[in-house]
Formats: structure tokens, C-alpha cells, sequence
């Protein structure tokens, strides 16, 4: 059985969220939250949060999915992907009446978990 998480709109660019600490695919579930809890990176923190939220999906019933309870221990990452989502256009003032644009770039993070 799959259980997948998406965290949407979150305010980094997808490349800069996979070097942040993607949990491997193929790691045990509570071990890939433990290596993601040493990592120094902004977007550790919110791969963390989404593999916690899948984690969190398969202890019991939800209130939308009749998902049967599985244990924490028999879970292992399937997929860890990064998408691109919203890319905003935004411009700043500089000299002489002009502007320069730049684009914030964000992103959905997808972690799907699977029993072995």
C-alpha cells in the first residue's frame, strides 16, 4: 500500500530543495527523518515536515481515507520529488526610472511512502 504527502508553494526553487536534503528513496521512513534532522539546510526542515505528515497518514484512519493502520517501522521512501510550481515576476526600482525583474521561484515537494 502507498501513502503519498505534498507540501505545496513552498518558498524555494525546486533545485535548491533537492540539495536541501531529499530523503533518499529506499531508506526506511524514521531513518530518513533522523538523517533530516542533522542537516543544516533550509529545506530539510520541509522535506522533514511533509515525510512527517506521511509518516503521521499511516498510523491510523483519516478522516477522508479509510487508510488501514500500518507500523512506523515497516515503511520504506518510495519517492522524494521536488516539482516546480508558482514562478512569481517581481521587479525592483533601481536608477534613472528603471526597474530590474527577477522571478521567486517556489515549489511542491511529493514524498510517497510504501510498505515493504
Amino acid at each position: 500500500m502507498q501513502v503519498q504527502a505534498i507540501l505545496k508553494n513552498v518558498p524555494m526553487s525546486p533545485p535548491e530543495n533537492a540539495r536541501g536534503g531529499a530523503a533518499d528513496s529506499g531508506l526506511p521512513a524514521l531513518h530518513a527523518l533522523a538523517v533530516l534532522a542533522v542537516v543544516p539546510r533550509k529545506g530539510a526542515r520541509f522535506v522533514a515536515k511533509t515525510l512527517q505528515s506521511a509518516i503521521c497518514q499511516c498510523r491510523g484512519p483519516g478522516h477522508q481515507q479509510q487508510i488501514p493502520k500500518i507500523a512506523s517501522e515497516a515503511l520504506i521512501v518510495k519517492e522524494a520529488v521536488a516539482q516546480t510550481s508558482t514562478i512569481i515576476g517581481v521587479s525592483r526600482p533601481r536608477r534613472a526610472a528603471r526597474r530590474d525583474r527577477f522571478s521567486k521561484r517556489r515549489c511542491h515537494i511529493k514524498i510517497v511512502l510504501s510498505d515493504k
